[in-house]
């Protein structure tokens, strides 16, 4: 039986926070510190002591004024809340130059998640194996379909709905979607988008802000 994880009442933007509280609690862990005070967790997560403090709150944890939090117990609540003590079965489904990344990409395994089903609709990938996985077709998954915890979408935009379909069929409740489009599933299937142009224009915007602060205090401003 699988672990609850992160508990109901906890905001999306929390959740969104811990996966850094964790890396950086990691940190300390391999600096060998036993205690870390919120100032300093929070400056190694990029965030405001407050916020941390507000975001561990929900998690019923509590530092100690003067003394901190011991590292090593809020490493291992944050892994246990997160769910990363389960083991997690995953599918990939797209075999281009991300899907393959991704299937060679170590850091899953060591937190819990395990790759059992690769998929491409390409007749010339299908049967190769990758990393000891052998590529399957959606229609030959169907056949003989695995329980599926995750899928990743790593496939072309105009045919990551029809894939989503067939998983949401299969029973996959948990999408991490890195194809350019919006997936249209039900309310009850929880979808991830990672959209890397959007990304960089994000930080575009931000280099483009900072380039006009600078003209302005350079006296160039237009």
């Amino acid at each position: 039986m699988k672990a609850e994880g992160v508990r109901r009442g906890v905001p999306d933007a929390t959740v969104g926070r811990l996966p850094a509280y964790r890396r950086a609690l990691g940190q300390f862990v391999e600096r060998g510190a036993t205690r870390v005070s919120s100032r300093e967790l929070a400056a190694s997560a990029g965030v405001q002591s407050a916020q941390l403090r507000k975001d561990l709150s929900f998690l019923g944890s509590y530092g100690v004024r003067g003394v901190g939090y011991d590292v090593r117990q809020l490493e291992d609540q944050i892994t246990a809340e997160l769910g990363l003590l389960n083991d997690w079965s995953v599918a990939i489904v797209g075999m281009g130059n991300l899907g393959r990344a991704l299937v060679a990409f170590k850091g899953f395994s060591k937190r819990g998640f395990r790759i059992t089903a690769l998929i491409d609709e390409d007749p010339l990938i299908v049967g190769e194996s990758i990393n000891g996985i052998t590529v399957q077709s959606l229609h030959e998954l169907a056949k003989a379909p695995p329980v599926l915890d995750f899928a990743v979408i790593a496939t072309p935009a105009g045919s990551a709905n029809a894939v989503a379909e067939v998983l949401v069929d299969l029973g996959v409740r948990s999408i991490l979607n890195f194809a350019a489009t919006t997936l249209n599933v039900p309310a009850q299937v929880d979808v991830r988008q990672v959209d890397l142009s959007t990304e960089l224009e994000i930080l575009a915007f931000h280099a483009q802000r900072r380039a006009e602060v600078h003209e302005v205090v350079g006296g160039e401003a237009r």
